[in-house]
């Protein structure tokens, strides 16, 4: 099976930090783009700017999607990716610490495919991490994005 890539976007570094050691360690051999704002996420997923070689800067099979940030939030962002024809069908699954119902609603409500609230221990980091990774990157079958 080729190796995948997941966008992370998330703010706190670490955050970050955790979630990149676990994917590495549940899922070696994907690659992982760490976008540590919302308007860096649509940049990349656009091809806006320095992100427009997609052979440098794969589009990604799988976002992780963190919602509290600070500027453009991840519930904005999840909006324009579910509202944008070219990306509308990527699999995102936001991971973060709201256990809100307003954010699991509004998360919902604008076409995210799962959400998981972050772990505070590292081996539920892990076990999290693995499940997405066996769930979204091995199991499912991806969408066609045209």
């Amino acid at each position: 099976m080729f190796p995948k890539h997941i966008l992370l976007v998330e703010d706190n570094e670490m955050d970050a930090e955790l979630t990149l050691n676990a994917i590495e360690e549940v899922k070696p051999g994907s690659t992982v783009t760490v976008a540590s704002t919302g308007e860096q996420a649509l940049d990349y997923l656009c091809g806006n700017g320095e992100y427009n070689d997609r052979r440098v800067h794969p589009m990604p099979d799988l976002i992780l999607l963190d919602i509290g940030m600070p500027g453009v939030d991840g519930h904005q962002v999840l909006e324009v990716i579910k509202e944008t024809p070219l990306i509308k069908r990527l699999p995102v699954v936001i991971l973060t610490s709201s256990q809100e119902y307003t954010d699991r609603a509004r998360g919902y409500d604008n076409g995210v495919n799962s959400y998981v609230i972050k772990p505070i221990s590292y081996d539920g980091y892990l076990r999290i991490i693995r499940l997405i990774a066996r769930y979204w990157l091995q199991l499912n079958a991806p969408p066609p994005l045209q």
